[in-house]
């Protein structure tokens, strides 16, 4: 009886550790995902700062981004340098409230 008791306990627990070691590999896996989708959103925004003929404008701005079937929201921060040749952009992109990535750059006078 005490063998079949401790049997079932040992069971019973390596189920309950499996389970939470397949959630832990597919919540990283999930945030792998997001984490390239992001990246992507981000680096669209810069390469179009850099493609622009023009000196980005210093301020804010939010652009939306689709990828993979996904909508992120990309928070465009521009700010001005000591040298007035460069500005420093950022882009942080997040999914609805939740911060996912923020990349930065900065962008010379072409």
């Amino acid at each position: 009886v005490v063998d079949g008791i401790v049997r079932r306990c040992i069971v019973t627990i390596a189920k309950q550790t499996s389970k939470r070691a397949v959630r832990m590999v597919t919540r990283k896996a999930e945030r792998q995902t997001d984490i390239v989708l992001a990246h992507l959103c981000a680096e669209n925004e810069l390469v179009k700062a850099r493609l622009s003929r023009q000196m980005p404008s210093v301020g804010d701005s939010t652009e939306i981004c689709e990828q993979a079937g996904r909508q992120f929201s990309v928070s465009v921060i521009v700010r001005p340098t000591p040298n007035p040749q460069f500005r420093r952009m950022d882009a942080q992109v997040f999914d609805a409230d939740t911060p996912i990535l923020r990349i930065s750059t900065i962008i010379g006078r072409n």
